[in-house]
């Protein structure tokens, strides 16, 4: 932070003046006039709360993809198809079993096993062939999502959480006075904050796994030099095949998430797929927390954009990624 200050005043100048406003923005008790030209704080806290947590569901599906994209370099464009197949399996766990917990493990193991075979199956016979892997795994995408078509129909599928998770959560964000003069505090529902901080736990888990166990430490050597790690007796892959499954299996979990506060759908897999090269491209490939940077970045553009821009929400989030790649061509924290 030190050194990025020296490096860039102006830019730290501009980015403190912005999270003082913000700061400002979220825990003040707005005037009249500032309501009057931008709306009631209410609607504002819940457009920031919305993209937050809409930015840890991108990051769950992103990060899986980083891992296959931007670290394993393996371009797989059936990763909304994990996500989506992962919100069926998710659906019909919790609602056979009644155990909304058990969704994410299930979903975790059965979109894995599916990653895994992707991966010998494909990615291992198509290694270095960028253009081939490509074209097979949109392939596999239409296969499978005609097939979810098929199976499950057009309809919409919500999870439904646990009655813990049902309502709303009491925070201390003020929104205005009421007429007694007192003050009036959001409530926001539980099960967003929940799955944001879970986010959050997945995040961290995930950075110090590949910077601080030997298992990222074999990870990222495989990526810059698997020749080499291989002749240290190391099986080089059965540890991308690990690493593929638990990047799947990341979707996979993503799907019951995405299930429960929105829903599963047909068209869910391409629209999380986007969202994800978005994600992955403005943060910077191979880079967890440029991840949930770009996700939290994508996650409140698109909130705010439906609520203040409605018309322009879309083209506001492909413009933070054309912004992002002409001033930092390897996203915001990636690298050369």
């Amino acid at each position: 932070m030190r050194v990025f200050a020296t490096r860039h005043p102006i830019w730290t100048a501009i980015l403190a003046i912005v999270a003082v406003v913000l700061l400002w923005a979220i825990f003040a008790v707005w005037p009249e006039g500032l309501e009057d030209v931008i709306g009631r704080k209410k609607i504002f806290l819940n457009a920031l709360f919305n993209g937050v947590t809409l930015g840890g569901l991108y990051f769950l599906v992103a990060s899986g993809f980083t891992l296959i994209f931007g670290l394993m370099r393996n371009v797989n464009l059936a990763h909304g198809s994990l996500y989506l197949i992962g919100g069926y399996v998710g659906f019909y766990t919790a609602d056979i079993t009644g155990w909304w917990l058990l969704a994410f493990p299930v979903a975790f193991v059965i979109v894995g096993l599916i990653g895994v075979l992707m991966q010998i199956f494909v990615f291992r016979r198509m290694e270095g062939e960028d253009l081939r892997q490509t074209l097979v795994t949109i392939g596999i995408s239409i296969v499978l999502a005609d097939l979810m078509l098929w199976s499950f129909g057009g309809d919409f599928y919500n999870i439904t959480p646990p009655q813990w998770l049902s309502g709303p959560l009491d925070t201390f964000f003020t929104t205005g006075y009421d007429r007694r003069g007192e003050l009036i505090f959001l409530r926001y529902p539980s099960v967003r904050i929940v799955i944001f901080l879970a986010a959050v736990v997945v995040g961290l888990a995930m950075w110090l796994m590949l910077n601080r166990t030997r298992i990222g430490m074999l990870v990222r050597a495989g990526v810059d030099d698997r020749d080499m790690l291989s002749a240290t007796g190391v099986r080089i892959q059965l540890v991308f095949a690990c690493v593929f499954a638990f990047g799947a299996g990341l979707a996979g979990v993503a799907g019951v998430v995405g299930g429960t506060f929105q829903s599963v759908a047909p068209g869910e897999d391409t629209r999380f797929l986007l969202a994800s090269l978005v994600v992955v491209i403005v943060g910077g490939m191979g880079s967890i927390p440029g991840a949930a940077l770009g996700a939290l970045l994508i996650g409140m553009a698109e909130q705010f954009g439906s609520v203040y821009f409605p018309t322009y929400a879309v083209v506001l989030t492909f413009l933070i990624m054309v912004v992002v790649l002409a001033f930092r061509p390897y996203g915001l924290l990636g690298r050369a």
